[in-house]
């Protein structure tokens, strides 16, 4: 990859710090606006943080003004589905309307490409699994509906002003740098894999495991986990596809392989040599019973490899940097 300029969008979240992380590492330069809402500026190991609201105009048109930019790369929305249906407006105005005001000062500035952070959301209750990129969208949440909503303002963007892009449909992200250095941090947190190390390393209450009557080998839910290094790893082969001309589109980022919530838990007691402490509850409202990707999209285009392809190296690297934190 040739040294170029990037812009990182919610650079100092979970998996924006990882991909700063792996373009520092390739001496790119690098500038990350977050406003710190849920990322921290001690997960940035390199490049310009500023601390900035990413839909304020005036200051997007003096950052583009100032510094030519080959890619912009944006994680920066709000993810908690819960919240997005309690309160679609602010899911609306963070993800959609502000991904609108930097889309037209991108187009305004002639700044491109862009690699968007989506979600597996988009799809709803899987008609089949794996899921394809041709399964239909019918997202069940705010949230999912919120990010759908983006991906169709970049087609149109890119019909009318040839604004090129690519949109990765992530499965369930997971993990930690294999060096401990950043990890998982939300707040609250929500997803599976911290929330049972968490409970083992007394930081949390024990889990809820939710519903153990699904239509699955064990009854507990399927995912789709891939380690947020090849996440990073995806976002790069996306821009360089781009820059290098390839067309715009979208790809599924996931393993192609999923694991119950069960053997997510009996991992993380393999991996830690504790318990997870356990409380069980009633399934939760628009939890489909499996969730897995067909990322070959990916692969054959893109020439994606991931490279942490076991559950037990994924939990590992997440038990690593949980043992740092206070």
């Amino acid at each position: 990859m040739k040294k170029s300029t990037f812009l990182v969008i919610g650079g100092a979240g979970y998996i924006g710090s990882h991909l700063v992380k792996a373009l520092i590492a390739q001496q790119q330069q690098v500038v990350i606006v977050d406003n710190l809402s849920a990322g921290s500026a001690s997960a940035v190991l390199g490049g310009e943080l500023i601390v900035h609201d990413f839909d304020d105009r005036d200051f997007l048109d003096k950052l583009f003004s100032e510094t030519e930019f080959d890619g912009v790369f944006h994680f920066a929305s709000q993810i908690v589905v819960s919240e997005s249906v309690k309160d679609p407006g602010k899911y609306y105005r963070a993800n959609t309307a502000a991904t609108l005001t930097l889309l037209e000062a991108m187009r305004d500035h002639k700044v491109g490409p862009l690699v968007f952070s989506s979600t597996a959301a988009v799809y709803g209750e899987p008609l089949h699994t794996p899921i394809n990129e041709q399964h239909p969208t019918n997202p069940l949440n705010p949230y999912g509906r919120s990010k759908l909503m983006v991906e169709q303002m970049l087609a149109d963007f890119d019909r009318a002003y040839g604004q090129k892009y690519i949109a990765l449909r992530y499965f369930n992200a997971a993990g930690a740098d294999p060096q401990a250095r950043i990890g998982e941090n939300h707040e609250p947190e929500t997803h599976l894999i911290p929330l049972a190390l968490q409970a083992i390393s007394g930081k949390r209450p024990p889990l809820q495991l939710f519903g153990r009557d699904y239509d699955t080998p064990d009854g507990t839910c399927i995912r789709d986990y891939i380690h947020v290094d090849d996440l990073a790893s995806a976002h790069i082969l996306a821009i360089n596809h781009l820059i290098n001309n390839g067309k715009s589109g979208i790809y599924n980022l996931g393993s192609n392989h999923g694991y119950s919530v069960s053997e997510v838990i009996h991992t993380a007691e393999k991996v830690t040599g504790q318990e997870v402490p356990l409380t069980y509850a009633p399934r939760r409202q628009g939890d489909p019973a499996s969730l897995v990707a067909d990322a070959s999209l990916a692969k054959k285009v893109l020439g994606w490899q991931p490279e942490y392809t076991s559950l037990d190296q994924i939990i590992q690297h997440a038990w690593a940097w949980e043992q740092t934190r206070t």
